[in-house]
């Protein structure tokens, strides 16, 4: 490393820590996390006072985001334009603030995710409650100023903010090693917990929580562990469950429509869009067969999102069914973290109070500190002119008979007459016993004749005396903690009057979400899957009146129960399970959905060997025969399984599954290798095995050769097949023993 020319040797491994330790305390404390002051992160902070310092006020026209954005990165926050647009744009969003700070023009996005317009399109100002309970007092120096990134500019360490903003607007933030996640809070309620804080600090977070319900999210929805919020605020984290409104409307001929009216907060966003396709996909897969329709009729007036049912539909349960599959009900994980004091600290709602009020207290201190002494230096000088309108005579024979303003005004001061030519003997006198201060003395010097016009002397006097209840106020104020309280509690009892709202979220302990599924009738179906891979389930009847067509069009066709499974062999010795429900049930006609769709079957990565019913399996044993010649039987109850998708056998290196099939009446089995042997033998000489064993060999293979197909015989049932053009009658072929070469066939 290398310091002013000198190379200094450290070890690696420090230096790391060291820069990595910087970077996160700069994340941590300078970009990620709010003051618990304020509740503003640095670049928030940075643009508010930016536009107070353009004189964007919210009674002033709009001005462009992109000066906005461009004088904050300019003077105060040199990190990109689009973290100080981003967050401007957060700032005026209703749906995610509880409460405003900046008033925008324009497209500022929406709570369905659509994000806001390009910064030179959209304009913004000051909101009142910002101007007015965030930047009012900052020229009475009530917090400090710190130079900004290259010392050209002052900007605030913190605004002096009269409310709570950290539990009103609520933030989110992710830094080094800690993440922050504050619900939004009615600010009614924040402030009435406040004023309760402030007249009793041994108060409870209990009892405070009987101010602040819980959380109030802007976008409504309800809270459903209102038992589980104390521990929340005690400790400052914890979940927070919410459920999005719901409502039902009754509709002719006996249907009803689900309508949603208020969504959880966490929803906001694409999250919306996300909702929609996963109560589509419900219907989809047949988890309900109650939807008709959904629509997303939401507009500026509110949230509208409705879900046509059936006419036999429940609709409570129905909306169960949404809470527990969808995000119609969500969690807000919550994580009180702020800087406090110039470190992160998780801090619970009586610690957030207790810092908001604190600071509070030191606002109001340096602020009437301020004020008194700006009064004081009016006294001196109304004083100064009271006394001067007395002897006016007086003073404007020094100053007619001064040389210049240095002459006169050591006369007013200090008495010194040097100089000044007198009318009278008394005069002179007089102006000796003058003892006007500085500040009192320039003051007569620079007042106008008007001033001596008999109303504006009463009128002086009336300033003096409003100047004199001013500093004995202020001066109650700051020696009298109860009289600074007082005042804080005004105010904030102004900005209630003014701000407040009435709360949108409902906090009540709900009774977790159970659905009950409908009773399938148990029928049986037939299942039906074509070359392609495309299957479907249709009624027995179905079939038997187009029994013809089915068997010739389809590779796979069987019975089984609706209620029942199928099962699904691959070559790479994979078995996937597949719900009969979740296949398409309908007409002869119907194209059917690939079987990849249903099942975690992967066309690309494997092939079908076989398909049955799980039914079917548990009554039978399975054959296993491979490329490798390995053969085994399995009790089909081994198949049995709940996941979707296990290893159906073993398999050796580079060994593939060629052929699986039910035993039922076949007596012989036949292989048959790519280079033409066929070996024919008794299918009682393949032992049972368990699943996960390989096997027996089957028969005898060339270095290069692996079996290509299988074929099974019944005793007095001829079998044939077509092999290289000819007909093969499979029950002439000689019978062997398993574990042979087999023969040759030559045609």
């Amino acid at each position: 490393m290398e310091d002013n020319g000198r190379i200094i040797k450290t070890e690696y491994s420090e230096e790391m820590q060291k820069s990595f330790i910087d970077y996160a305390m700069s994340v941590i404390i300078a970009r990620a996390l709010p003051d618990v002051r304020d509740g503003l992160k640095p670049v928030q902070r940075r643009t508010l006072y930016d536009m107070y310092e353009l004189g964007i006020r919210y009674d002033r026209p709009y001005r462009k985001s992109a000066r906005i954005v461009g004088d904050t990165m300019g003077k105060y926050h040199p990190h990109g334009d689009s973290s100080i647009y981003d967050a401007l744009v957060v700032m005026s969003q209703d749906f995610k603030k509880g409460m405003p700070l900046i008033d925008g023009h324009g497209n500022f996005g929406n709570i369905e995710g659509d994000g806001a317009a390009a910064m030179r399109y959209t304009e913004a100002r000051l909101q009142k409650v910002t101007q007015e309970a965030f930047l009012a007092d900052l020229d009475k120096d009530v917090v400090d100023f710190m130079p900004n990134f290259d010392e050209t500019e002052k900007e605030p360490t913190v605004l002096p903010a009269k409310i709570p903003n950290f539990l009103v607007n609520g933030s989110e933030g992710i830094a080094v090693g800690m993440t922050t996640s504050t619900p939004p809070h009615n600010l009614s309620e924040v402030i009435d917990a406040v004023k309760a804080y402030m007249q009793d600090e041994t108060i409870s977070t209990r009892e405070l929580m009987r101010y602040i319900k819980g959380p109030d999210f802007p976008t409504g929805g309800i809270v459903t562990n209102k038992d589980e919020l104390l521990e929340i605020y005690e400790t400052g984290t914890g979940k927070i469950k919410v459920r999005g409104k719901v409502e039902f409307e009754k509709l002719k001929g006996g249907k009803t429509n689900v309508v949603i009216t208020e969504i959880p907060y966490p929803m906001i966003g694409m999250n919306i869009a996300k909702f929609l396709q996963d109560v589509a996909a419900l219907s989809e897969t047949k988890k309900t067969l109650d939807i008709v329709d959904i629509s997303n009729q939401s507009s500026k007036e509110g949230i509208r999102i409705v879900i046509e049912l059936k006419k036999d539909a429940d609709p409570e349960n129905f909306v169960n069914l949404l809470y527990k599959k969808t995000r119609l009900e969500d969690t807000f994980g919550v994580n009180m973290l702020a800087i406090c004091d110039g470190r992160p600290e998780t801090m619970g709602l009586k610690a957030i109070l207790k810092a908001s009020v604190d600071f509070q207290f030191q606002v109001a201190t340096r602020k009437y500190t301020n004020l008194l002494a700006h009064e004081m230096e009016k006294k001196e000088i109304q004083e100064g002119l009271i006394k001067a309108c007395n002897v006016i005579d007086l003073i404007i024979e020094i100053l007619r008979g001064s040389k210049d303003r240095a002459m006169a005004k050591a006369c007013l001061t200090e008495g010194k007459i040097d100089g000044i030519k007198f009318k009278t003997k008394e005069s002179k006198i007089m102006a000796t016993q003058l003892m006007f201060t500085e500040k009192q003395a320039n003051a007569i010097l620079d007042m106008r004749l008007y001033k001596l016009i008999g109303l504006e002397i009463e009128a002086l006097i009336n300033e003096h005396e409003e100047t004199m209840a001013n500093i004995y106020r202020y001066e109650d104020i700051l020696e009298r903690r109860d009289s600074m309280a007082q005042v804080i509690m005004n105010e904030l009892d102004e900005y209630k009057k003014a701000y407040g709202r009435k709360r949108r979220t409902a906090i009540e302990n709900a009774e977790e979400a159970v659905y009950k599924e409908k009773e399938v009738e148990e029928t049986e179906v037939v299942f039906l899957m074509d070359r392609f891979g495309y299957a479907k389930t249709v009624e027995t009847a179905v079939y038997e009146r187009n029994k013809e067509a089915a068997d010739a069009e389809n590779r796979f066709v069987f019975t089984c129960k609706n209620t029942g499974k199928v099962c699904l062999f691959t070559d790479t010795g994979q078995l996937h399970t597949i719900k009969v429900m979740d296949l398409p049930f309908g007409k002869f006609r119907d194209k059917g959905t690939p079987i990849d769709n249903v099942s975690n079957f992967n066309s690309e990565k494997e092939n079908i060997v076989y398909i049955t019913s799980q039914t079917e399996l548990n009554l039978r044993q399975v054959i296993f025969v491979t490329a490798h010649a390995n053969c085994k039987l399995v009790d089909g109850g081994e198949f049995d399984v709940s996941k979707r998708t296990v290893a159906a056998t073993k398999l050796e290196e580079g060994d593939k599954i060629v052929s699986v099939m039910s035993v039922l009446e076949q007596k012989n089995i036949i292989l048959q290798t790519k280079e033409g042997f066929f070996l024919r033998f008794l299918l009682e000489e393949i032992p049972e095995k368990k699943k996960g064993a390989i096997g027996v060999r089957g028969m005898k293979l060339g270095p290069k050769d692996a079996v290509e197909k299988v074929y099974y015989t019944q005793n007095g049932i001829e079998t044939s097949v077509e092999y290289k053009d000819k007909k093969l009658i499979l029950n002439n072929l000689k019978a062997a023993k398993r574990d042979t070469k087999g023969t040759k066939i030559r045609v």
